[in-house]
């Protein structure tokens, strides 16, 4: 399964349910009032609605409100949730999505680098989850199976790297704490995130 670049801004989807504004509902339900269950049944909830083709779903979320509403999450919260063997994996999908379409085509424009993800506790080879992102002239593309030399391999936890990617840790924090592993160029892991546009929750 790949996740390629959309285009920029993201057009609303036809599929939307008519009278269901998904990003002003994402909000309205803050995951600061939920517990740890609550939130990942909502996000199951969210899931289900989206494969049974209501058009309530999160991929119907604008990315500023994707990123606010992981960003509320609690650490217990985001653990719990990548704990869910299917929900993991719609998360993830959901972030590569997101970050092929966020990135930066200017800053991006000429490079050419892959980037193996491992992230731990998955049930994959050796209890890893992993993924690949290739950016190559402004555009990324990215996968489950890795299928070309890496520029830069990193390992680290899926909650990690939900903040990082969210904006609620500093990337170079986690470096220095050693909650990412770098096999690779450092320095160019070490400014991977400023190739990418992400909203800041």
């Amino acid at each position: 399964m790949r996740f390629r670049r959309k285009a920029r801004p993201a057009p609303v989807r036809e599929t939307a349910a008519p009278g269901v504004d998904i990003d002003a509902f994402a909000r309205a339900v803050d995951p600061q009032r939920l517990d740890e269950a609550q939130f990942v049944q909502l996000v199951d909830v969210l899931d289900m609605l989206g494969r049974a083709g209501t058009g309530i779903e999160l991929a119907g979320m604008r990315t500023d409100t994707f990123v606010w509403f992981v960003s509320r999450a609690s650490t217990a919260q985001l653990e719990h949730l990548m704990a869910h063997g299917h929900l993991r994996h719609v998360v993830f999908g959901e972030i590569f999505r997101r970050m092929s379409a966020h990135v930066d085509p200017v800053r991006a424009a000429d490079l050419h680098a892959v980037v193996h993800w491992r992230f731990t506790g998955g049930s994959g080879d050796g209890g890893y989850d992993r993924f690949q992102t290739m950016i190559e002239s402004g555009e990324a593309t990215s996968g489950r199976h890795p299928t070309a030399d890496a520029r830069v391999t990193l390992t680290l936890s899926p909650v990690d790297f939900l903040r990082a990617v969210t904006g609620t840790v500093n990337v170079a924090l986690l470096f220095m704490r050693g909650k990412v592993k770098v096999r690779g160029d450092l320095a160019f892991a070490a400014g991977l995130i400023n190739y990418f546009d992400l909203p800041k929750p």
